[in-house]
């Protein structure tokens, strides 16, 4: 099974998918790292365009294959990127899940955009001002939509997993 996360920075997706992973055995791929590694390996420069998402999807497509569940934690704020993975999964015969992380009180969120300290060396996180003037494409189908305004870590992962059980 793959698991898509996406979310705007900041609303609690990295925290969510990591734990998840975890607690379920699964690979876990983050944009960000393979992001910031490329930038560190002198071979791509600042804009990346989707370099970070087409070797996430080599990555999970490959793990897929072998039978693992894999979690994929990213903004995937595009139609195209959100297709892509589900692309990926069909490729490999998996089943697809896209859970979409928000953080509906908007001070909150602000408050964890402004606050947060990087767990990527070398990554700089986006501003407030980044955030919101970030492209994020509406959903058009269905998801697993987590509130993590007020709700623990720990709840959003039971949420997920309960909703996971069912599908």
């Amino acid at each position: 099974m793959l698991i898509v996360f996406s979310g705007l920075p900041g609303v609690g997706k990295t925290v969510v998918a990591r734990e998840l992973a975890r607690q379920i055995g699964a690979v876990y791929l983050r944009i960000d790292s393979i992001e910031q590694a490329l930038r560190d390996s002198g071979v791509v420069r600042q804009f990346l365009d989707d370099a970070g998402y087409r070797v996430g999807y080599a990555i999970a497509e490959g793990n897929l294959g072998l039978g693992r569940t894999v979690v994929a934690d990213c903004v995937n704020p595009l139609t195209l990127t959100r297709d892509a993975w589900v692309h990926v999964a069909e490729r490999a015969g998996a089943a697809v899940v896209e859970v979409e992380i928000v953080c509906s009180d908007v001070a909150e969120h602000r408050r964890r955009v402004e606050t947060r300290v990087g767990d990527v060396p070398g990554l700089r996180l986006p501003t407030w001002d980044e955030v919101l003037s970030r492209e994020y494409d509406a959903w058009d189908r269905e998801r697993i939509v987590i509130d993590t305004a007020d709700c623990s870590a720990e709840q959003c992962v039971n949420s997920i997993r309960a909703m996971l059980a069912k599908a």
